[in-house]
């Protein structure tokens, strides 16, 4: 039962949060510093999510095979490689693979 409420408060929450971004007046959306954080966010969050998913394991910080993976993907957009190339993640694949396998 206690599933239930929890998923009708997020629920609601969610609507409410919704009804919150429409009644925000349209003049306080265009203003620079308003434009250039919603241009900016989306960003930060996605970094801040591969942050946590690469160097963390339950509550501990590692740093193993993800990040070197993680650090070919970064050498390979520093390098301005198709960014086809950097999403298939074609090298971050085999630099991981390779550090597990010679790491045992």
């Amino acid at each position: 039962m206690n599933t239930w409420i929890a998923i009708a408060v997020t629920a609601a929450g969610c609507y409410l949060v919704k009804l919150l971004g429409l009644s925000v007046p349209a003049g306080a959306l265009e203003r620079p510093l308003v434009k250039r954080l919603s241009a900016l966010l989306p960003v930060a969050l996605l970094a801040a999510l591969i942050a946590q998913q690469t160097f963390s394991t339950e509550h501990t910080l590692v740093i193993d095979a993800r990040a070197a993976g993680l650090g070919a993907a970064a050498l390979a957009l520093v390098l301005r490689a198709p960014f086809l190339l950097v999403v298939a993640v074609a090298v971050a694949v085999a630099v991981t693979a390779l550090v597990r396998a010679l790491a045992g």
